[in-house]
């Protein structure tokens, strides 16, 4: 069971949150964090009331990053720990069917900046930044920082943002690709779930597909990209959402894409 003083899940209009709750320690990350994190990701992706999942921060943070003083002195190597956590985190979040929201609400630092950015839609709240702060202690950036940051701003600039650790704040975020979005910090949680409420009102099958699309794309040919599109759109034109979208349109009324079985 998930243990709810490190992540409070709770469930509103089709829209799943996950907050990180260890805001005393700007929501740094120990083991039981990233195994309820993950918990909770595999329950909301069964969950057919579920149709976005959103991943913030409790109080001033998002997440700071490893806890170190979680690691601190105990056995096993960096790779044996990423593996056994965070890895297999980022996979549930790019792997889940339906779209995560990661809903940067202060710091995002080092595997924080990982898990910021590796959302389906990336919200930023005012006084939120990011920083690929590895370098700082002589470490590698990781939990997929090397892969999401230069395909959203280019080698180069990723490159600097880790050799120097420079901090993002939400506005360059915005202009570089970063995030989506950036709200006001005394409105942003009933911005993020109004945005996320839109969401869910979405055709999720059509979305479920998108994403797995868009997810082979990223590491593929066009000519494997012009296949799978093939394919999927074939199970989206099955599916009773794309009949919904004709009639809706024919009838020039909005198209109702909530029901019970998806």
């Amino acid at each position: 069971m998930t243990q709810p003083n490190v992540v409070a899940a709770h469930t509103r209009a089709g829209v799943r949150t996950l907050a990180l709750n260890r805001p005393e320690r700007l929501n740094a990350a120990n083991d039981a964090l990233l195994l309820a994190l993950k918990a909770e990701l595999r329950a909301a992706d069964a969950d057919h009331a579920v149709r976005v999942v959103v991943i913030t921060g409790a109080g001033r943070g998002f997440c700071a990053g490893q806890d170190l003083g979680d690691v601190s002195g105990r056995g096993g190597t960096f790779s044996e720990h990423l593996n056994a956590t965070y890895n297999p985190l980022i996979r549930a979040i790019r792997g889940l069917s339906k779209p995560v929201i990661t809903a940067v609400n202060g710091v995002a630092a080092g595997a924080g900046a990982s898990l910021a950015l590796s959302g389906d839609i990336r919200l930023w709240a005012q006084s939120a930044s990011l920083i690929e702060v590895f370098s700082n202690i002589g470490l590698v950036p990781d939990c997929g920082s090397t892969w999401f940051l230069p395909r959203l701003v280019g080698y180069h600039r990723a490159f600097e943002m880790m050799a120097l650790a420079g901090r993002v704040r939400a506005d360059d975020a915005l202009r570089l690709g970063l995030c989506e979005q950036v709200f006001p910090d005394d409105t942003f949680g009933q911005d993020v779930q109004a945005y996320a409420e839109r969401l869910a009102e979405r055709p999720a099958n059509a979305l479920k597909l998108t994403k797995q699309a868009l997810n082979a794309a990223m590491t593929g040919t066009l000519d494997e990209a012009l296949d799978q599109e093939a394919a999927l759109q074939q199970l989206a034109g099955e599916h009773w959402e794309h009949e919904e979208g004709v009639t809706a349109f024919k009838e020039k009324r909005p198209a109702h894409f909530v029901r019970d079985a998806l």
